[in-house]
């Protein structure tokens, strides 16, 4: 069957590349929604178990909390000015204060320690054992559990009621047992603004209906009777402030006036204020004439000294307003003009000596005479309108000064008596002012006007607001799927290993050539043995993977390697080679991992004599051969384990012993070889085989380890690569496999057999 030439050194003329295996690429099947839920069926049970204790915790919770009750009662808050009285107090300023923050400051003014110590002691808590801790504590554990829940649900309620603001201190009036009934009693007061109106709800919770509406009521009233308080406190005090000022105004007025009066006996200044006021207007009214008088000279001076040197002669002066607007001077003027344009007339019929012509000359020279007499007038006029102007002003100015000098006099004699004068007059101001300030204050406190009322008294709530067993069990049922949800795909996200056959196509990039399902078993088995029915199917489906990629006629060889040890490289190498030879080829099953060889007792054979013998000369090819039970499959195992196995592999002797194979009676020739990780093995075999067989466990190879070792396995440049799922659990998978593969047929061979 073998040569013994068949390790004789020669080159050989081809490398087995006819044989190359062509594996197709399979396309990835589009994600579904469903798919995600493959996650929750996988970890079913932790999920599961999850979603029990998040429910069952719930609503434990839920049906141990002591039921809390609800009541409300409504108030209204009006702006301040629905309190003015007419026009008497229009003009406080606390009337045009904003709106936004005095409605905040209400609505803290409500929570406040003040308004509960009222409440309080309205409605006498001290003696309530809810309260004061006269009731015997409970004894039994659940009891004790409820009370702290209620007393943590109190404490947390009063936070969100008022996130912002710490709890206040405690008033100097409050007694130790009164500060903590105080701080029990605000646990459960909350207060609700309804949006756009000027509504407010006080709520109170607590575990007795009744108490819970007697509450809210309480707070209602008094809050509004405390507004009312307030504001009348304000008022008296500010009666009581006027009262005492109006009196010390008084003695201070009645003091003012006899002063003015003394001084009017003693400085007989009884009309002096008349005679002060006639002075004064007759200064003002010199002024003003004096004034007048200056104007009117400063205006005629411009024009005097505008004119002073002008030529009545020339026609140029008739360009000022003041010569060129003077009736003589146009009626000169026109009538110049009129002689002037009858001796044009004439000059057309009469020689220059004809007595018409001569008449007609004396007139335009008389003219032009009396015109210059018109402008030597109105020169004149100007001069002397200028000098009485000069002289008008320093008689005024005269007058001014004499009468400056009496008002000086007078002011001098009215000086005190003017000061008392004021001094009294203010006074008397002051004093009518805090007189009207005291009686429109008298009535805004008798009207007793309040902007707060009460619209809606609270009722005993007949139903609790917690627990909420519907609420409670939508909530928990939530929460639980939520949880159990995420915690799978939480899971799932962290869980990087291959999985599925999704998982080799998307994220290694490679065809799947097949499937093979988990085995629980002590030992892997063999198909020359009783296998379980999946199992053997699957290597029978790789085997038609394998054969029907490829037609060629010569020994295809190919090499079976994973990326770390344990993945099941040497269990499906033996498995492919059995199904192979079960199938009718001939087959040769070599163990290459010689580091640590299991092919021998995964095939039940002996490992004296193997491929390292052969390749280091010690062993011929018929020596090394071991033959199985199935006829068409023939094993060489891989011997003794040499001190350099990569350099064997990678020796001509190999080389030549693949060549011959190539060429051999084999149609098969399976390769074990070392995983990649591990070591150069399987690289330096790779570019010598047809193909390779990438084996990866399912659920235990990382993904980050595959591409690692695929990208070392691509070194070697091998023809192909094809990846072989193993080890995959089809019922914790049910859903994904069923649904894109149909692996089914464990139960379809089941019922076969059955029926068989």
């Amino acid at each position: 069957m073998f040569d013994t030439q068949e390790l004789r050194p020669q080159v050989p003329a081809e490398m087995p590349g006819a044989g190359a295996v062509a594996l197709p690429a399979v396309e990835p099947q589009p994600m579904h929604v469903l798919d995600r839920l493959n996650a929750v069926f996988k970890h079913r049970r932790l999920a599961f178990t999850a979603f029990s204790l998040v429910v069952a915790g719930m609503m434990v919770q839920s049906y141990s909390t002591i039921p809390i009750y609800q009541a409300w009662a409504r108030v209204q808050i009006q702006d301040e000015r629905t309190t003015q009285v007419g026009n008497l107090n229009a003009n406080d300023p606390m009337f045009w204060q904003e709106s936004e923050p005095y409605y905040r400051t209400q609505y803290s003014i409500i929570q406040s320690r003040g308004l509960s110590q009222r409440v309080v002691r309205r409605l006498n808590l001290q003696a309530n054992p809810l309260f004061n801790g006269a009731a015997p504590p409970p004894r039994d554990p659940v009891s004790l559990v409820r009370q702290a829940r209620v007393a943590a649900g109190k404490w947390a309620r009063s936070l969100v009621s008022t996130p912002a603001t710490s709890a206040p201190p405690a008033a100097p009036d409050e007694s130790a047992q009164e500060a903590r009934l105080i701080g029990a009693f605000l646990a459960g007061l909350q207060v609700q603004p309804e949006p756009n109106t000027r509504l407010v709800k006080i709520v109170y919770s607590h575990s007795d209906p009744q108490f819970a509406a007697l509450a809210a009521n309480a707070v209602a009233e008094e809050y509004t009777q405390q507004n009312i308080d307030q504001r009348l406190q304000n008022t008296n005090k500010t009666l009581k402030w006027l009262g005492e000022e109006l009196k010390r105004q008084e003695d201070q007025l009645a003091a003012s006036e006899a002063r003015l009066t003394a001084y009017r006996e003693q400085n007989k200044a009884g009309s002096l204020q008349d005679r002060q006021n006639l002075v004064v207007a007759r200064l003002n009214q010199l002024n003003d004439t004096a004034t007048r008088a200056r104007n009117d000279r400063l205006s005629k001076e411009a024009v005097y000294h505008q004119l002073r040197g002008a030529d009545p002669t020339s026609d140029t002066i008739d360009n000022f307003p003041v010569i060129g607007s003077n009736s003589g001077v146009v009626e000169a003027k026109n009538a110049l003009s009129t002689l002037l344009a009858q001796k044009a007339s004439f000059a057309g019929r009469y020689q220059p000596g004809h007595p018409r012509m001569l008449e007609v000359s004396g007139q335009i020279d008389n003219a032009k005479r009396q015109l210059i007499a018109e402008r030597t007038k109105v020169l004149e006029n100007i001069k002397n309108d200028y000098y009485a102007a000069v002289a008008q002003e320093r008689s005024f100015s005269g007058q001014l000064e004499d009468q400056k000098s009496a008002a000086v006099d007078l002011d001098r004699k009215s000086g005190d008596y003017n000061i008392l004068v004021r001094k009294a007059e203010s006074e008397r101001a002051v004093y009518q002012t805090l007189l009207q300030q005291q009686k429109e204050l008298a009535v805004v406190a008798n009207s007793r006007a309040n902007n707060v009322q009460v619209m809606d008294r609270a009722d005993a709530p007949g139903v609790p607001i917690l627990p909420n067993p519907r609420k409670d069990w939508i909530t928990a049922l939530l929460a639980g799927l939520t949880i159990a949800i995420g915690l799978s795909f939480g899971l799932e996200y962290l869980d990087d290993t291959v999985k599925t056959p999704e998982d080799v196509t998307k994220r290694l990039r490679l065809p799947l050539l097949g499937l093979v399902p988990a085995v629980q078993a002590d030992r892997v088995p063999v198909l020359n043995e009783p296998v379980p029915h999946d199992f053997g199917e699957a290597f029978r489906s790789l085997r038609t993977s394998l054969v029907f990629t490829s037609d060629a006629p010569s020994t295809r060889i190919i090499a079976v390697t994973s990326s770390q040890p344990l993945e099941g490289k040497t269990t499906t190498a033996c498995n492919l080679a059995m199904a192979l030879a079960l199938g009718g080829s001939r087959v040769l099953l070599i163990d290459a991992d010689m580091r640590r060889p299991g092919l021998h007792k995964t095939m039940g054979l002996q490992n004296d004599t193997g491929l390292s013998h052969l390749l280091v000369g010690q062993a011929r090819v018929r020596e090394a051969v071991q033959r199985t039970s199935e006829s068409n499959l023939v094993v060489i195992t891989a011997g003794r384990t040499p001190p350099n196995p990569s350099e064997l592999l990678s020796s001509d002797r190999m080389n030549h012993f693949l060549a011959n194979l190539a060429t051999g009676p084999f149609d098969w020739v399976i390769i074990d070889t070392p995983p990649v990780l591990a070591v150069t093995d399987a690289v330096i075999l790779a570019q010598r085989v047809s193909g390779v067989v990438f084996v990866v466990g399912s659920e235990m190879t990382r993904r980050a380890h595959a591409e690692r070792a695929l990208e070392t396995l691509r070194t070697g440049r091998p023809r192909s690569i094809g990846v072989v799922l193993n080890r995959v659990d089809f019922n914790r998978n049910k859903y994904y496999y069923s649904r894109y593969y149909g692996y089914q047929y464990k139960s379809y061979y089941g019922q076969s057999q059955d029926a068989a």
